[in-house]
């Protein structure tokens, strides 16, 4: 593939971006149908002044590129197949993340109940820097209810367990309890699994598998969150 002009080589490819590198400190995402990047980045903007852990980002040369800070490590996803973040720190670290995100005030809404949503935040999206934990890719991040976020999440690593064979998917469940747990819930599951469905990166297998993914979020909740009266034995 022939790399763009005035940038480096080829990083990596998502479903919508591809990022290449700028130099030793900086990275450039280009979206492939050059969709506007100004939202993201006053999404970005917004959180960092909030104190949340984005990475440092600036406008690029078209609407459709932003340039990013250039940041060392693994994802959780790879830490979590390499055996080094174990699966129970995993989910809690994602509620962490989760309830630090809607801690911060929305930056253009009306409604006092609704803070910015990631509506993407799973272990692949969160980055292991040596300066600490580092959530990657607000392309999806939107202003909403924070039950929509949660849902979300809750119901993508319900997809992993599906989607992963015996082992992983076994971790992947364990993080799911784990992720559940502490936030005490599933969030707003319906919500997520309609707006989820109405993603059109997702291919024809990944829609069909969204209600199984519902019910084994609602199973893990169910375990994982004993209702009044309830326990785990």
């Amino acid at each position: 593939m022939t790399e763009p002009s005035g940038v480096g080589p080829l990083l990596g490819s998502g479903r919508t971006a591809d990022v290449y590198a700028l130099d030793g400190r900086r990275v450039l995402r280009r979206y492939r149908d050059g969709s506007d990047t100004a939202g993201e980045l006053a999404v970005m903007t917004h959180l960092a002044a909030h104190g949340y852990p984005v990475p440092a980002a600036w406008a690029g040369g078209t609407p459709g590129e932003l340039v990013l800070e250039r940041l060392t490590g693994p994802t959780l996803r790879d830490a979590l197949l390499a055996g080094s973040f174990a699966p129970e720190a995993a989910g809690e670290l994602l509620a962490e993340l989760l309830r630090r995100l809607h801690a911060v005030p929305a930056r253009v809404g009306a409604d006092p109940a609704h803070r910015i949503l990631h509506l993407d935040l799973h272990p692949e999206n969160i980055l292991l820097a040596p300066r600490g934990p580092v959530v990657i890719d607000w392309a999806t991040a939107a202003e909403g209810p924070p039950g929509l976020d949660v849902g979300m999440s809750v119901l993508i690593m319900a997809e992993v367990v599906l989607a992963l064979p015996a082992g992983p998917a076994a971790a992947a469940r364990t993080v799911l309890s784990s992720l559940l747990r502490h936030l005490g819930g599933p969030g707003d599951l319906a919500a997520a699994r309609a707006l989820r469905a109405a993603n059109p990166t997702l291919g024809t297998a990944e829609v069909e598998r969204l209600d199984a993914a519902v019910a084994v979020a609602v199973t893990a909740a169910t375990a994982a969150v004993p209702g009044p009266g309830g326990g785990r034995g």
